[in-house]
């Protein structure tokens, strides 16, 4: 039964639903067993390391960027429409916004999918945090923090359509698209191989590209055949958490959609995974500093992500493998953003040694 089907029989909202948990599932798992974080990959890259976390970052980005590019050429999927592309877009929210992120991203020690997906494996530093970053992320939505978010994206503004989308830009169509995916697939294998490492890597870096590509061909696919408006979206984690948030704290009234089903499927996931890998371990805060340093991240990243129009997956990946100008913008931003903050502080923490490493401050730092 093809999807159009699947809506006829079902409806829109429960097929968004299963197919947001089932697509989310899939990425939780693969994400948990490949160790999937831009922190980490950041680490990397700025201390020259190009080693096992920079290959599995590549290997999603670089996944999601062909197979999206190869179902545009197909007509399987047309983002044309998608909210990255069609849209105002705000040039110094996604600058600022990506410096936040990357700010809060060394600070918590993860991004708002590493969070979740360390929270499904008993890490309550992690689940705190997320709490934390959905809360920031509802109040620069809709809150208090909003005024100061519209303001900040009103001073830079792209106007939708063919001006952020950089495929158009470039004059290099959807082939260079591909052709700039390879590229990056190559220098993902080739540090994968140099890197050693287990076969998760890879499986898990691809599959969670795949993921992301198969967020933009599921809701497009339901948008098609449907007779609602059915918003064209990928993966992100930003906008559902912050919407997960008021489910739970208001009466319901938010109508199920692919959202409602894809953050639960990638704690599922992502639980899955640490349970077949043996990974599932209870861990907490040890000082009110980690505490303090790990709420502080939490706000930046949860504002940051509102002001740049996504986090990590959602931008850097989602809107990345689209070619976004504003999530290009963004993933730059929070580059930077994490590699200032990590000389600032000596977060090295991804190296795994006999000896416990500290932050400058005296923080005991852990493999993430």
């Amino acid at each position: 039964m093809n999807v159009a089907g699947w809506v006829e029989q079902f409806g829109e909202p429960a097929v968004l639903g299963i197919g947001g948990a089932c697509i989310g599932l899939m990425f939780g798992f693969f994400a948990q067993r490949s160790k999937f974080c831009l922190r980490a990959a950041v680490i990397e890259f700025w201390h020259r390391k190009f080693g096992e976390k920079l290959a599995v970052w590549l290997l999603a980005f670089s996944t999601a960027v062909v197979v999206i590019q190869l179902l545009i050429l197909n007509h399987m999927v047309n983002v044309s429409n998608a909210r990255q592309l069609a849209t105002t877009g705000s040039i110094s929210g996604a600058l600022i916004g990506g410096l936040l992120f990357g700010v809060g991203m060394i600070l918590t020690r993860g991004c708002a999918s590493r969070l979740l997906i360390l929270s499904a494996n008993g890490n309550l530093r992690a689940l705190l945090s997320g709490l934390v970053f959905a809360v920031a992320a509802q109040a620069s939505l809709s809150g208090a923090l909003a005024p100061l978010r519209n303001t900040m994206s009103a001073w830079w503004t792209v106007s939708g359509g063919s001006a952020r989308d950089l495929l158009a830009v470039f004059g290099i169509g959807h082939w260079g698209g591909i052709g700039f995916g390879l590229v990056w697939l190559v220098a993902a294998l080739f540090f994968s191989v140099r890197s050693g490492g287990t076969v998760w890597k890879w499986i898990g870096g691809i599959g969670s590209g795949f993921a992301v590509a198969l967020a933009w061909w599921f809701t497009y696919s339901v948008s098609i055949n449907s007779f609602e408006i059915v918003p064209l979206q990928g993966l992100t984690f930003s906008g559902p958490s912050a919407e997960w948030l008021m489910r739970i704290l208001s009466a319901p009234g938010t109508s199920i959609n692919f959202d409602f089903g894809m953050l639960p499927g990638v704690f599922v996931g992502s639980f899955l995974g640490a349970w077949l890998g043996k990974d599932l371990k209870l861990e907490g805060f040890r000082d009110g500093y980690s505490m303090s340093r790990y709420i502080i991240g939490a706000i930046l990243m949860g504002f940051g992500a509102m002001l740049a129009g996504g986090c990590a997956v959602g931008a850097g990946i989602t809107g990345g493998s689209i070619f976004a100008l504003t999530a290009w913008l963004a993933l730059v931003g929070m580059w930077i953003g994490a590699g200032i903050t990590d000389r600032i502080f000596d977060f090295s923490s991804y190296v795994d040694t006999a000896t416990p490493r500290h932050d400058k401050l005296g923080t005991e730092l852990t493999a993430p």
